[in-house]
């Protein structure tokens, strides 16, 4: 058993064991994880960049994905990569937007060298040898996007998002190599007589430098010992001796040493001079500043030695003869330009914000104090640029646009005149024309400050503003006004009271109307009256209409009955209203009537009343209405008899009223104005509206008119029919007038101004709106003008030179030591200080004359201190005066002073002349004319415009003007001088014309003529001709016909009823057989017609052609009288309707009945009829029909601009008859919507120009072929058949011909050496004023120096070092002429722009013993252009003796070395192949071997020489044998010998042929006949063999390039 402590213990450590493993366990999973994460190696896989996105410019943002893969392939999350390695996710960018293509662009270098293309492996490169024109090779260039604006470079991403990436590499051609090609030799230089040993050279100069790696260029020089006769004897040799001198030394100051006195020198340079010079030492005061103008003098040395001819020295002795060269002289310290401190930089250039990336610039200056002076370092740069950075606290730029004001009234007359000069306001003018506006530019305004809608921004340059600016003229419309159309009268109304709801008295009113057909349009469209009245008694405003109905008989079936009245009450307008209203008792509601029995007689109805015979009664007659009946059958025996022929018609007056009609005439309405109780009523509705516009009153006059009487009492006219005199209207607002704001002051120079000019500014406002409906009206002024306060005016500056200073020379210290010599004489040097002065004296920084002058006056200059031996003279008198006489000098004169008067050589008068003399200047002057004729230039016209807009016929366009030609003034030397000393325009001039266009003109237009067609839809034509033709540019005329005609048709409609036939009643019926008793039967009845004017009143009678003959009644027909006995029938009555659709199936019925029944039982006639309805026979159909659109009519006060097409409407039947549009109506026929069209004639505008700006300033400052031009714009265009645009929009005019002065540099001197023979001297040139007239014929002339202004300053181009060799000296020649531009060509084409051209120096050796010493020699070459392409070839002799010359040529004929192919060259000389090794032979110029002369060749088979026989009797005359021709060469006397007796001989002594001759004969032709048998076998003819010969290849050279090679 265990205690209890025992038990403890185990306890404890198992509760720790399990702590520890608990924490071990958690360690070892995290070390797994850990190693897991090492092991798997999880990476960052990052995605492409998106697009940039943000704010335009560089705070763009682009983002892109990232992913956590495993090695292995697949995703894992973000948490297992490692953190701190994590690829950025976001980045900056550039966003690129539209804009930014205006502020970058691509920059591109040239192409750079084009080099070979390295071979590749296994290749070996190509050999220059084997280079036949070309070789293949690559070049590039850099390509970069840059800002456009200050050239900085950006990423390229920014320019490809315009435009591609331009190629930075491309194929290329390097031609072969070239080697340095030079000229021939030229002779050979001449040798000097004389013993001693001589050298001749001769030299060639470089033509073409090598090229692609050719040889340099070889010796230009070439040098032989000359052949002397005779050599000198030894230690006698002539040799020449040359005093040799060396560079001037640098500038230096003297040593305390070599200045006598401490600190300062006071030297005495001149006996007779009792001034004191300070020398100024500046290495005693090293810290001093010295004053502006303090020059430093110090002096320079120079070696001088002796050199003999064959370049050896020799003692100084055997060079100076007479006097010593100078070896010190003073000078001036070099001291370099000085400048002031820079300025501060100025503010930067830009000062808003623009959104562009464009910075803006600031610069700095510095002022001369000091110019360089003795070889000092010049100025550097006075002024200094750079970018500075837009700050972004800057307000944004403002921006600009066009802005218009609204466009003024419309100008008619405008058009009107361009058509007709002569055109004056004869009324309302209407139709097109032309308006205008303002264009200005001004700033936009942006919506969040703008307070109040009527704010108008101010008017601003208008190159502010970008882009085209808006028109500012088109053209317009005024509305024409036209009248109504009205209607025809209506008949006369019933006899009424003026007012039925109030009916008054016995007086009472007939009304006609009539309708609008056609509404009035414009201002001044005007409506006639619509209502007439006449006075009439007994008015009836409502009265019964009675009906009847057929008879009915009482009491059996004939005799008395009745007819039952049907009857309503209607209105004066015939409408049904209640019997209450009508005054009177309906009538009875029966009638008496009476059927005819049996052999009753039996009369027709009475027939309706006819119209009525006139309109209104006048003094002679009054209106009738007639009807009447007719007897149908007579009566029998016992019947009741028929009425006599006066009872069978009756008449009634009509129209009773007076002719005389009365109707209300009305005024226009005047204005819409406001009324006091309209003004109070808008109150209280609330009308809003700054308060002007609202609803106002409208009134006109109206008075009682009477007919072909005038104006009546108003009360004669009824009061019902009476217009309205007051309406209602939209009061227009009121528009008060708008201006801009003033522009601001234009702005006062800045800088001074010359002369004591006045300098205005000005400013100025624009109308947007013009006052209207009584606004507020625009301000007087509109332009405001100015002097500009405080303006300087610019001082003069001007150099003040102080007196020269005495001749400063070298210390007399250094001049003992150096020269040996005290004397104080001889060359030095003279200051002299120049001040900068203004106009009042007053001094002023150098800057400012620099400014103002070309250069600066010298400040030092050699001077001369006369030694004891040297001439001296007085200073040079005035010049003498000059008389009026051209042809006469001046002189002046000086005379000799002091002992110089006794010496010999100063009376020299060549070298010393004591007189000058010189032409006098001369007042004539000589003119001639230059240049051609200007255009002719029309005087300038007033430029007055209407209503602010320029037309063609403001300025004179044609007519008289004048035409000038520039002069060329020279004085009576040739010399060009000012034209205004010849004339004092500078111009001839002479009158000239320009022709006036004439524009085509027509004549009026002729009246309408009558319609086409009586009735119904016709054509109406009017026409005008051709007057006179355009020339010179005139407006051309319309389209006209084959009659020089144009013509206008429109469609014109007769109403089918204008002309009415009125028939009368029929006579009774005229029996035919006249003996019957009954007087019953067959008969005839007439009865009158005529033809009527509907519209007369009084219906008088017209000429029956006016009516329709188609539609003439019968004035005759047949009719019967039935006699007692028969059967009487009333009159048919009309046949009933036939459907529209005129449907054959059905029918039309008629009836009638019986009047009277026939003694006998007889049937009567039938009582109805049936037929069908049958088309174009008993039915007709109708339909509407249009004409075309008529041309585009306009009012007759118009030319162009909106008028109406119109169409016109007829009723037509099915068989084509023309009908009253009422039958149409009748039937509701569709009836089209629209007979009227707006349309618009387009207006002929002549061609608008601008006034002709300023002349330009002349394109040359002087001389001849200046051109001064001017140029007028096209404001409008022409447009239609307006006058067309002139060609010449530009004038030239040629400047008058100014003298030009320009400063000249001279031509370098010889090089002076100052005394010595040879050696380092100073080549000088001179600067003179010329005059010229700036042609390249005319030499220019010198003048006097003022005529050129203030001399530059620049001594350096103005002298130079020099050396001429002496004597033994090896030196470079001149320089050669610069070679012909000359181009790099392959096979005669070039791919280069720029040639080259070159020159060079060769050297000459004159002693062979200096030839190490000798310099390289140079050649220069640069680029040209008008380059040519040469060829070079190799040029050969004729052959002599086996030899020739071969050399290379030029294609302009110039012998050259180098530039032909080496491996094309031509053989110099030959040699016989094989050897000519056969006794007696030798090598011909044919190449070939040939035997000497006195022998003949044996050749063999195969053309070669077998062997040389001796021709017989050479020895003692001339064989006659055949020898090539040539030069012998010389025997060999014993090879003759030896072969003597081998020759054959073919004769005897005695000269017999000998036998074995003859046998060698016979053998040769047997060999003959074998041959000719053996070629026959062979060249017989095989037989065809199967195989064919094998095919050869092609040879064929493959090169992808663009050149052969």
């Amino acid at each position: 058993m265990f205690s209890k402590a025992n038990l403890a213990v185990p306890c404890w450590l198992w509760r720790s064991m399990r702590k520890l493993f608990l924490l071990l366990s958690v360690l070892l999973s995290h070390a797994a994880h850990l190693e897991g994460k090492k092991d798997n190696q999880f990476i960052w896989k990052p995605g492409p960049w998106g697009r940039c996105s943000g704010d335009c410019g560089p705070g763009g943002v682009q983002s892109r994905a990232l992913w956590c893969f495993h090695v292995e392939g697949w995703t894992s999350p973000l948490s297992n990569c490692d953190e701190n390695n994590r690829p950025p996710k976001e980045r900056s960018c550039f966003r690129v937007c539209d804009w930014h293509g205006d502020l970058f662009q691509w920059e591109v270098s040239d192409w750079h060298r084009c080099v070979l293309v390295p071979a590749s492996a296994g290749q070996a490169p190509p050999r220059t040898a084997e280079c036949v024109t070309a070789q293949h090779g690559l070049q590039d260039r850099t390509v970069g996007c840059v800002q456009k604006l200050n050239r900085t470079r950006v990423v390229n991403e920014i320019c490809e998002h315009f435009a591609p990436q331009p190629p930075t590499e491309q194929a290329c051609l390097i031609p072969c190599p070239r080697d340095c090609i030079v000229s021939e030799f030229s002779p050979w230089s001449e040798c000097s007589k004389g013993c001693e040993k001589q050298l001749q050279h001769r030299t060639r100069a470089a033509i073409a430098p090598p090229l692609y790696g050719g040889s340099q260029c070889p010796n230009l020089t070439e040098s032989r010992a000359c052949d002397t006769p005779i050599s000198c004897p030894l230690g006698e040799e002539e040799y020449t001796f040359s005093l040799k001198v060396g560079p001037w030394s640098k500038c230096r100051l003297p040593h305390l040493k070599e200045i006598n006195l401490s600190g300062r020198a006071v030297l005495d340079f001149s006996s007779d001079s009792k001034e004191q010079v300070t020398f100024r030492h500046q290495s005693y005061k090293p810290h001093h500043l010295s004053k502006p103008w303090d020059l430093d003098i110090g002096y320079q040395t120079r070696q001088v030695w002796c050199t003999r001819s064959d370049g050896k020295n020799a003692m100084l002795s055997l060079c100076v003869q007479d006097s010593f060269p100078l070896t010190v002289q003073s000078c001036i310290m070099p001291k370099d330009c000085e400048t002031t401190e820079w300025s501060s930089w100025s503010p930067c250039s830009k000062t808003c914000r623009s959104g562009s990336l464009s910075p803006g610039f600031r610069s700095r200056r510095r002022n001369v104090k000091h110019v360089a002076i003795g070889g000092g370092k010049e100025c550097p740069e006075l002024l200094e640029k750079e970018a500075c950075i837009v700050e972004e606290l800057l307000q944004p730029c403002p921006r600009y646009a066009w802005r218009t004001s609204e466009w003024k009234e419309c100008q008619v007359s405008l058009l009107l005149k361009q058509q007709d000069p002569h055109w004056h306001v004869t009324g309302p003018v209407c139709g097109g024309g032309i308006q205008t506006r303002d264009v200005y530019c001004a700033q936009n305004t942006p919506a969040s400050t703008v307070q109040k809608a009527k704010e108008v921004s101010r008017p601003v340059k208008k190159t502010s503003c970008l882009g085209p600016a808006p028109s500012a003229s088109q053209l317009c419309s005024l509305p024409c006004s036209t009248d109504c159309v009205v209607s025809s009268w209506s008949a006369w109304g019933l006899c009424v009271h003026e007012s039925c709801r109030d009916p008054q008295g016995r007086k009472g009113f007939r009304l006609r109307r009539r309708h609008v057909l056609m509404e009035s349009t414009g201002p001044a469209g005007h409506c006639p009256h619509l209502v007439e009245s006449v006075p009439c008694e007994d008015p009836m405003c409502y009265r019964w209409l009675a009906s009847e109905g057929i008879c009915i008989p009482d009491h059996g079936k004939c005799g008395l009955g009745h007819r039952i009245l049907k009857a309503v009450c209607q209105n004066d307008r015939g409408e049904d209203v209640s019997g209450s209203l009508c005054p009177a008792s309906p009538p009875p509601e029966r009638k008496a009537c009476e059927i005819p029995c049996r052999m009753d007689c039996v009369l027709s109805e009475w027939t309706e009343w006819s119209s009525c015979s006139q309109s209104c009664s006048n003094k002679n007659s009054d209106g009738k209405q007639t009807r009447s009946r007719t007897i149908l059958a007579l009566a029998g025996e016992g019947g009741k008899p028929c009425p006599p022929n006066q009872a069978l018609q009756e008449y009634r007056s009509c129209n009773d009223h007076s002719c005389m009609q009365l109707y209300w005439e009305t005024l226009p309405w005047g204005p819409c104005s406001e009324d006091t109780l309209v003004t109070a009523l808008n109150a209280t509705i609330g009308w809003t509206g700054e308060a002007t516009c609202g609803v106002g009153i409208q009134t006109r006059r109206v008075f009682c008119v009477k007919n072909h009487v005038g104006q009546v009492m108003a009360k004669r006219c009824p009061d019902s029919t009476r217009p309205e005199t007051v309406r209602p209207c939209l009061l227009p607002c009121k528009k008060d007038c708008i201006v801009t704001a003033f522009s601001e002051w234009t702005p006062c120079p800045r800088s001074c101004q010359p002369g004591n000019a006045t300098v205005k500014q000005s400013r100025y406002r624009i109308i947007i709106q013009e006052a209207a409906n009584g606004g507020q009206e625009c301000p007087d002024t509109l332009f405001e003008e100015r002097e500009c306060e405080d303006i300087s005016l610019c001082p003069i500056y001007r150099w003040k030179p102080q007196k020269w200073s005495p001749c400063i020379l070298v210390p007399e210290s250094l001049r003992q030591r150096i020269m040996g010599t005290s004397e104080a004489c001889g060359k030095g040097v003279q200051t002299r200080a120049v001040s900068c002065i203004s106009d009042d004296n007053q001094s002023a920084e150098m800057m400012e004359c620099l400014k103002q002058t070309n250069g600066m006056p010298p400040l030092v200059q050699e001077c001369t201190v006369p030694c004891r031996d040297d001439c001296t003279f007085t200073v040079w008198s005035k010049f003498t005066p000059c008389s009026t006489n051209c042809e006469t000098t001046r002189s002046r004169r000086r005379q000799l002073t002091g002992k110089s008067r006794k010496k010999e050589k100063c009376q020299d008068s060549d070298l010393y002349p004591l007189i000058e003399t010189e032409l006098c200047p001369c007042d004539i002057f000589i003119s001639q004319p230059y240049g051609n004729w200007s255009d002719c230039i029309l005087p300038e016209g007033r430029r007055e415009s209407q209503r602010g807009y320029r037309v063609q016929g403001d300025s004179k366009e044609c007519g008289k003007g004048l035409r000038f030609r520039a002069i060329a003034c020279s004085d009576k030397n040739g010399r060009p001088v000012d034209p205004s000393h010849c004339s004092s325009s500078g111009y001839i001039q002479e009158e000239c014309v320009v022709p006036c266009p004439f524009d085509c003109k027509l004549s009026d237009w002729s009246s309408w003529g009558s319609c086409s067609s009586s009735c119904g839809i016709g054509v109406r034509i009017r026409s005008k001709w051709l007057k006179e033709k355009p020339y010179n540019g005139g407006r051309p005329c319309p389209r006209l016909d084959l009659k020089n005609q144009v013509h206008e048709a429109v469609p014109c409609y007769s109403e089918c009823n204008q002309y009415l036939w009125v028939v009368e009643h029929w006579s009774p019926c005229k029996i035919h057989n006249e003996l019957r008793s009954l007087r019953c039967g067959g008969g005839t009845q007439s009865r009158k017609i005529r033809c009527v004017n509907a519209a007369d009143s009084e219906g008088g009678a017209v000429d029956n052609s006016l009516c329709s003959q188609d539609e003439i009644p019968p004035e005759t027909q047949s009719c019967s009288l039935l006699c007692p006995s028969e059967c009487v029938m009333s009159e048919w009555g009309p046949w009933s309707k036939c459907p529209q659709s005129c449907d054959p199936h059905s029918t039309q019925r008629r009836t009638r009945h019986l009047l009277r029944p026939s003694l006998n039982s007889r049937t009567c006639a039938e009582d109805s009829q049936v037929r069908p309805c049958l088309l174009n026979e008993n039915c007709f159909q109708f339909q509407y029909n249009l004409t075309e659109w008529s041309t585009c009519q306009l009012s007759e006060n118009a030319t162009c601009g909106r008028g109406v097409r119109t169409r016109l409407l007829s009723c037509v039947r099915s068989d084509g008859k023309p009908v009253g549009v009422d039958q149409c109506e009748q039937r509701n026929l569709e009836k089209p919507q629209r007979m009227s069209l707006h349309c618009l004639v387009e207006c002929a505008v002549n061609c608008q120009l601008s006034g002709w700006t300023a002349w330009t300033e002349c394109s040359k400052t002087c001389g001849h072929g200046g051109q001064m031009s001017r140029a007028r714009f096209i404001i409008m265009p022409t447009q239609g058949e307006g006058r067309p645009c002139p060609t010449e929009l530009t004038q030239q005019k040629t400047c008058p011909v100014t003298p030009c002065y320009s400063w000249v540099l001279g031509k370098w001197s010889a090089c002076k050496l100052e005394g010595g023979d040879c050696g380092e001297g100073v080549q000088i040139r001179s600067l003179s004023c010329m005059v010229h007239n700036g042609s390249s014929s005319q030499s220019a002339v010198s003048v006097d120096a003022a005529l050129c202004g203030e001399m530059p300053f620049q001594d350096s181009i103005l002298k130079q070092p020099c050396s001429v060799p002496c004597p033994g000296d090896c030196h470079l020649t001149e320089w050669s002429e610069w070679s012909t531009c000359e181009l790099t060509c392959i096979n005669g084409r070039s791919f280069e722009t720029m040639g080259r051209q070159s020159r060079s120096r060769a050297f000459i050796v004159q002693s062979f013993e200096n030839e190490d010493s000798c310099p390289q020699q140079v050649l220069e070459t640069r680029p040209c252009t008008g380059g040519k392409c040469y060829h070079y070839t190799w040029k050969a002799s004729l052959w002599n003796n086996n030899e020739r010359t071969v050399w290379c040529q030029r294609s302009d004929g110039i012998n050259v070395t180098g530039g032909c192919a080496p491996q094309a060259r031509p053989a110099a000389t030959r040699q016989c192949n094989p050897a000519c090794r056969k006794p007696f032979s030798y090598c011909t110029q044919g190449g070939v071997c040939g035997c000497e002369k006195g022998y003949r060749e044996i050749m063999r088979s195969n053309g070669f020489l077998d062997y040389c026989m001796k021709v017989p009797g050479s020895e003692e005359k001339k064989a006659d044998v055949k020898n090539l021709a040539g030069k012998n060469r010389p025997v060999n006397s014993k090879i003759h010998d030896i072969f003597k007796g081998w020759s054959l001989q073919p004769l005897d002594p005695d000269g017999r042929v000998k036998i074995w001759v003859y046998g060698v004969s016979g053998g040769g032709f047997l060999i003959m006949i074998f041959l000719i048998f053996t070629s026959y076998l062979l060249c017989k003819k095989p037989k065809p063999h199967q195989s064919t010969p094998p095919q050869q290849k092609p040879l064929t050279l493959a090169y992808d390039g663009d050149l052969d090679m």
